[in-house]
């Protein structure tokens, strides 16, 4: 957020034995709620809630959910020294070896919560506080609303049984509050009244950049609302659509749509530059920076681990696209999927990208040995800055990364990063879910024209998809829709294609495993990625996904233990 996220507030309590003395001194200042009520400080807590958005780590990297929600939906291979480097992240690919004491999984529950901890504070000193002496008092609150429902979207579709904690609720009694006192249909209640109060009471634009806003709420509440109508049993499985919520779901994207404030960027590829950063396409986003006045800025910590190991960058080699995603970017002689045929030839080992023909995403989405990195022609990728091609071959992932001659790229021996934003929820986004609800609802004509328009843009961003001398870097062909003409747009047909195209627009960007599990599909779908996939690849041997248990993650057992055995494990688990 210009000029306001770009503030990091940080609260540590660093105790040492030879500090011993200091904790018999008499303090010489003490803050007190009643000394945080003024407008100042309520705004600057307002802020802190908003710099938690980026609090996470490479080793529990929940902003950009890649180790959760790429690595675990057959779209990348974790990467990296091998399965044993951040072993956890191995354990959640493949599935088998997951349990309920690693690390990442408790570090990102206990960080997840800080962020929630932070709203309930801002909320309980805005509470109390008239509009007379904070005249922004409805606005704040409807921003931090919106952030706490943020991060407990993400408790909910990691973890699924959670304890609710607002800011009504004593910390005295927080060891009472347990994470079943609620059902999952509550829970998504709970999360949706927070977006709900949101959109109702924030602006439509903010001065600030970064701040939420009506058209984020309304997206973000329609996110929750599309999860929440694929219904569930206590075993995980999908038992039916809630066409009533699908239908506030389309009238939500309406919302956002109707408002003109939101546009697809004319090239796919200016959602991952840094020069476009809060772009019409931007519902909301993350809000990184450097040079900010902390000793190595705000940046992208979550995707630390995603950079080459070539000279100009040196570290770590995670988040591989996997053989099955870059075949899934081939196209028919119709420039469409190739629903049911795709994975049957694996181009990555062959290198070869101009026999078959691709949608451009793939170049926008994949390094690939011989194509430029990051649109730099004269920075092109080789096989030999791939960190272990025995075990996950010679692919790196490229929209969350930034070439190195970027302003907003900066380094952190041995790790680098950016300033660049990370999106939570593109316009492309908002168009996909109205066509979901709309096809689910019977209604797959009026979807036709978003799953094009969606699909024209693309075809749209190939101006930078060029090698040095002007040839296109894939052979590229994307075609839309056409029904009688080159598909028969049946509700199946067009539940296919939708799926299939969320798949392509919104690949490695953290959120795959995630739809796979909300349609129902993901031990199905999984299962069958794996038969090939550990054909390919030798760290896959032995993958396995149980349904009924892995679609969410094991409550941790620190967890559990903290809470003196209140809180229930998930099921399976």
């Amino acid at each position: 957020m210009k000029n306001i996220i770009y503030t990091t507030v940080f609260f540590a309590c660093i105790m040492f034995a030879s500090c011993k003395k200091y904790l018999n001194e008499t303090p010489q200042g003490v803050i007190f709620t009643q000394n945080l009520s003024t407008p100042a400080n309520v705004d600057a807590q307002v802020i802190a809630c908003y710099s938690s958005l980026g609090n996470d780590h490479y080793y529990s990297p929940w902003s950009s959910m890649w180790a959760f929600g790429s690595i675990r939906s057959g779209d990348a291979y974790k990467g990296g020294g091998g399965p044993g480097d951040i072993s956890e992240f191995h354990a959640y690919e493949v599935f088998n070896i997951n349990n309920p004491t690693l690390g990442p999984g408790d570090q990102t529950w206990y960080q997840l919560y800080v962020g929630i901890a932070y709203c309930n504070s801002a909320l309980n000193l805005i509470s109390g506080m008239t509009d007379q002496q904070y005249p922004n008092k409805l606005q704040r609150t409807a921003e931090v609303r919106f952030l706490r429902g943020h991060f407990y979207f993400l408790l909910k579709i990691l973890f699924n049984h959670i304890p609710w904690i607002d800011e009504t609720i004593p910390k005295t009694t927080y060891d009472t509050v347990s994470n079943v006192s609620f059902t999952s249909d509550a829970l998504w209640t709970k999360i949706e009244n927070d977006f709900s109060f949101a959109s109702a009471n924030l602006p439509v634009t903010q001065t600030d950049l970064g701040r939420a806003t009506k058209g984020a709420a309304q997206a973000y509440l329609a996110k929750a609302l599309i999860y929440h109508a694929y219904t569930q049993d206590n075993s995980n499985n999908v038992t039916g659509v809630d066409l009533t919520k699908m239908a506030q779901v389309n009238t939500m994207c309406d919302s956002v749509i109707n408002s003109n404030v939101y546009s697809l960027m004319p090239d796919f590829a200016d959602n991952f530059l840094p020069q476009y950063r809060n772009n019409p396409e931007a519902v909301f986003a993350i809000q990184y920076s450097k040079n900010d006045g902390t000793p190595q800025g705000r940046v992208d910590a979550g995707h630390c681990l995603d950079y080459p190991m070539d000279g100009e960058y040196g570290c770590c080699g995670f988040h591989v696209p996997s053989d099955n995603l870059v075949n899934a970017f081939k196209t028919d002689a119709n420039g469409l999927p190739m629903f049911n045929t795709f994975n049957t030839n694996d181009v990555v080992p062959t290198g070869d990208y101009t026999t078959n023909t691709f949608d451009p995403r793939l170049d926008h989405t994949a390094a690939i040995p011989g194509h430029p990195y990051k649109y730099q022609t004269d920075l092109v990728y080789q096989g030999s800055w791939a960190r272990q091609p025995q075990s996950y071959g010679y692919l790196l992932s490229l929209k969350e990364v930034v070439n190195y001659r970027d302003p907003s790229f900066q380094r952190f021996p041995p790790f680098m990063s950016s300033s660049k934003n990370w999106a939570i929820i593109r316009y492309s986004d908002v168009l996909l879910m109205k066509a979901e609800a709309l096809i689910e609802m019977g209604q797959q004509d009026q979807a036709l024209p978003l799953i094009n328009q969606v699909r024209q843009r693309t075809g749209n961003s190939t101006a930078l998809l060029v090698k040095a001398d002007g040839t296109p870097t894939s052979n590229y062909k994307i075609g839309k829709y056409q029904p009688g003409v080159n598909c028969t747009w049946t509700q199946d047909f067009a539940r296919q294609a939708l799926r299939f195209e969320r798949r392509l627009e919104f690949a490695m960007e953290g959120y795959r495993f995630f739809d796979l599990v909300r349609w129902g599909i993901a031990a199905d779908y999984l299962n069958s990625y794996f038969a090939v996939e550990q054909t390919r690849t030798p760290h896959l041997a032995g993958a396995s996904f149980t349904k009924g248990r892995d679609e969410y993650l094991p409550i941790s057992q620190n967890q559990i233990n903290f809470s003196k055995g209140l809180y229930k494990q998930n099921a399976g688990w």
